[in-house]
């Protein structure tokens, strides 16, 4: 019953920075936790950051952490993740899931098409 858009992918030199965009309706904004995935060709999909309705204390994988920010605009109904020195491994297309959070874990089970994001060397 959620519906999610990704958007703000694209072709983005190494050591650029790229902004994507996320809108999620269908649901209370604020009562849904969010989170960004990203998976490459060949490869299993790859868990990058979340957050809670709150927005307090983000939860980020090791490979993105001090460079991925996840935000987000309740008033917008908007979630962020701003990517700062991208490097060609950040290649993928990039998914926006929303969810609940309980529990100390996250449910996130409604997806977006998916972004392509391509850094090159």
């Amino acid at each position: 019953q959620v519906h999610v858009v990704e958007s703000g992918g694209g072709l983005v030199q190494a050591g650029g920075s790229l902004r994507l965009s996320c809108a999620a309706s269908g649901r209370t904004f604020s009562s849904l936790a969010l989170g960004w995935f990203r998976q490459a060709p060949g490869k299993k999909r790859e868990f990058l950051a979340a957050i809670s309705g709150s927005g307090v204390m983000p939860n980020y994988a090791d490979s993105v952490k001090g460079r991925f920010t996840i935000s987000r605009d309740n008033a917008k109904n908007m979630v962020y993740l701003q990517m700062n020195n991208l490097k060609p491994e950040d290649t993928a297309v990039y998914y926006c899931a929303a969810g609940t959070y309980s529990g100390s874990a996250y449910h996130l089970d409604y997806w977006g098409q998916g972004t392509q994001v391509t850094v090159s060397s």
